[in-house]
C-alpha cells in the first residue's frame, strides 16, 4: 500500500457510499491510515505508561505525534485512549474523549479499533463504548463498531 494515502477496504467503500440501504453512516475510518488532513486527529488505543510501542500506538508515535509517556488525551495530530487496563477503565476514557470531541467541532476524529488489537478484547465488548461519540459528526467510527452501534439501536426501536 502505498503510504502517501489511506486505504479503505472495499467493504468500507461500499458502506461510505451510503450501502444498498444507507442504514450506516458514511463517517467510516480508513482501514489504513498513513496521512492527515489538517484538521484530522488519529484516535488510537494506548496503555496509561504511554509506551506506543506496537499496532496503532506504533502509528500514532512514529506519523502523528504521539508522545511516550502519555497514554491518554490529544498529543500531536492523535489522541491516545487507554485500553490495557481492563474494560472498566476503557468506558470513562472513551466518555473523556467524546467530551474532547464534542467540545472541539473544528476537528475531524478517525478512530481506530481501539481495544481490538493488542489489548485483545473483540468489537462487541468496546464498540459500544462509543455510542455516544457516534452521536458527534466529527467522529467516524471503524465499520466494525458501526455495525454493532446500529443493531444496538436497532434493538431498542
Amino acid at each position: 500500500m502505498e503510504k502517501s494515502k489511506n486505504s479503505y477496504t472495499e467493504e468500507e467503500k461500499y458502506w461510505c457510499s451510503g450501502g444498498n440501504t444507507g442504514t450506516l453512516p458514511t463517517r467510516i475510518t480508513p482501514s489504513e491510515i498513513n496521512v492527515l488532513a489538517p484538521d484530522e486527529i488519529f484516535v488510537f488505543g494506548s496503555n496509561f505508561q504511554g509506551r506506543h510501542m506496537g499496532g496503532a500506538a506504533r502509528t500514532a508515535r512514529e506519523r502523528f505525534g504521539a508522545v511516550m509517556g502519555i497514554g491518554e488525551g490529544l498529543q500531536g495530530r492523535s489522541y491516545a485512549i487507554p485500553t490495557m487496563e481492563g474494560l472498566e477503565n476503557i468506558g470513562p476514557a472513551v466518555g473523556r474523549f467524546t467530551s474532547f470531541a464534542r467540545q472541539h467541532s473544528e476537528l475531524k476524529f478517525l478512530v481506530t479499533a481501539v481495544g481490538c488489537g493488542i489489548a485483545g478484547y473483540k468489537a462487541e465488548e468496546i464498540a459500544p463504548m462509543f455510542t455516544e461519540a457516534a452521536f458527534l459528526g466529527n467522529v467516524y467510527l471503524p465499520l466494525s463498531f458501526w455495525k454493532i452501534i446500529r443493531s444496538i439501536s436497532n434493538s431498542e426501536k
